[in-house]
């Protein structure tokens, strides 16, 4: 807001207006599947369920119908937006022009939106029936215990194990859906710790699960490094791990980022306004396809 620009009043010493530590936008939007809508609500997939074939018993006889269940999933929009007005008196102050600074401040904060959104949707009630009024919870089975690999434990190999196991029972390829973890400081540095982590006789020369210090992929799973899980996952003394197939996940755009930078005359000073807004919603696509571990905090 424009009551605080006057700290970047120009000194011999300060040039630049600077953007403070945050993340830059989103971590996660490239790891869900993603489209565009109109209206107050969209069905981005319908579902269609498994079927067996049938034993034949007679010859000549009436042949049967075999009806696969079928589902509609839905996702529902939800407005964002951030104005930030700039006195046209402070730019007269200032060596820097910081329009283009809060704009860019804004588009980080529509991307972390963003990946609220879909932190949040992981274990939220989904939407599904002809209309969406059905409810359709996350699935108790997916969910790796706290306890696994020791007890009040973080996020450790045999926890990754034990997903990798409940992931393969689905029968989901990662050849062809990718799998990703959510992965926090916090957890980044349990997993370091451990062998199986760290050595590297357990992952291979070709292969490498470290790169450079970054912890990148173990047994077939993509980490993604979000420090909003830590926040927005969390329950008592614990954070919701995520883990999920790429096709599992959805994100709605109805307005993808949009800014504007206008003159607001009906203000005194008539300032400048940096706006930016955005109209998304997330869900899940197929409750088989997205998995927790629970890590346990003190």
């Amino acid at each position: 807001m424009s009551v605080n620009l006057p700290t970047h009043y120009v000194r011999e010493y300060s040039t630049n207006v600077q953007l403070l530590l945050q993340q830059k936008g989103s971590k996660l939007r490239g790891a869900v599947t993603v489209g565009s809508y109109v209206g107050d609500q969209a069905s981005p997939v319908d579902q269609i369920d498994s079927v067996e074939m049938q034993q034949v018993t007679t010859r000549f006889g009436a042949m049967p119908r075999i009806d696969a269940a079928t589902a509609r999933r839905w996702v529902f929009p939800t407005d964002y937006d951030l104005p930030q007005l700039i006195d046209k008196f402070d730019k007269l102050r200032m060596l820097t022009d910081p329009e283009s600074q809060y704009v860019q401040n804004a588009v980080f904060a529509a991307g972390r939106k963003m990946d609220n959104v879909i932190i949040t949707a992981f274990q939220a009630t989904a939407k599904t029936g002809v209309a969406g009024a059905s409810n359709t919870s996350f699935t108790a089975g997916n969910e790796v215990d706290v306890a696994v690999g020791g007890s009040n434990s973080r996020l450790n190999v045999q926890k990754l194990h034990s997903v990798k196991e409940l992931i393969r029972s689905k029968h989901i390829d990662p050849d062809e859906d990718p799998i990703y973890v959510g992965l926090t400081a916090k957890d980044e540095s349990a997993l370091l710790k451990e062998i199986q982590i760290s050595n590297r006789d357990y992952s291979g020369a070709d292969m490498p699960v470290l790169r450079e210090g970054k912890l990148e992929r173990f047994l077939g799973m993509n980490f993604i490094y979000c420090e909003l899980i830590e926040s927005v996952a969390t329950g008592t003394n614990e954070v919701n791990v995520p883990v999920w197939a790429k096709s599992g996940m959805h994100l709605g755009l109805w307005n993808d980022v949009q800014t504007s930078i206008s003159k607001r005359n009906d203000l005194q000073g008539e300032p400048w306004q940096a706006y930016v807004y955005i109209t998304i919603g997330a869900t899940r696509l197929d409750e088989e396809k997205v998995f927790n571990i629970e890590s346990y905090r003190a």
